[in-house]
């Protein structure tokens, strides 16, 4: 095992997956103090030389930070056709739809989150209702409806040449999963509508 400097170890042992798991994690960061979180999938597609953009990004004011690949400056390689057609013509124009804001890269994992949006109470993030991939889609739309600033970077992202995909999201049935997700979330499932 290699030693690493780390502040904490997390180890979830409820119920849920990739929200369950963010939400923890945010959990931790809010009762430590942190100012913002940054997020990245941990399966090693995505260019850590970006990270600087999501910090100068929150330093100045921005509220929630999507990752791209697809806007200026950004790169992707070995993107799988279903993946990339089902981000581009589904995925990025429902939510942008639906939060009024254009986003173009919605499944991208790296991201970046104030903490006055993770503590809003309004978008209430720490509910186990969000306990598969739902909290993503829920904070990019609440975050452009409610006015929170919300901006992309661009960022890399490079998928193996060969071999398989390393995904969370398995055969048909994961992506059924998936797409019925975003249209919950997009049909306003999660929204608070009493403030």
């Amino acid at each position: 095992m290699r030693e690493v400097d780390a502040k904490a170890l997390l180890v979830k042992t409820g119920p849920g997956k990739l929200s369950a798991q963010m939400r923890m994690a945010m959990d931790y960061c809010m009762a430590e103090g942190y100012a913002g979180v940054i997020v990245i999938d941990g399966n090693g597609k995505d260019g850590l030389g970006a990270i600087p953009s999501f910090v100068e990004a929150l330093e100045a004011g921005w509220d929630h930070v999507q990752g791209s690949r697809f806007i200026p400056g950004g790169h992707h390689e070995n993107t799988p056709l279903s993946r990339y057609l089902a981000v581009r013509l589904l995925h990025a124009p429902l939510i942008s739809l639906t939060s009024g804001f254009h986003y173009t890269d919605t499944t991208n994992g790296f991201r970046a989150y104030s903490r006055r949006l993770l503590v809003d109470p309004a978008i209430d993030i720490f509910r186990p209702c969000f306990d598969r991939y739902q909290l993503h889609y829920h904070l990019a739309i609440e975050a452009a409806k409610r006015g929170f600033r919300v901006k992309e970077v661009a960022v890399s992202r490079i998928y193996p040449a060969s071999g398989k995909t390393p995904t969370k999201i398995k055969g048909f049935g994961g992506l059924f999963a998936v797409l019925g997700q975003l249209f919950d979330v997009c049909r306003g499932r999660y929204r608070r509508t009493s403030e």
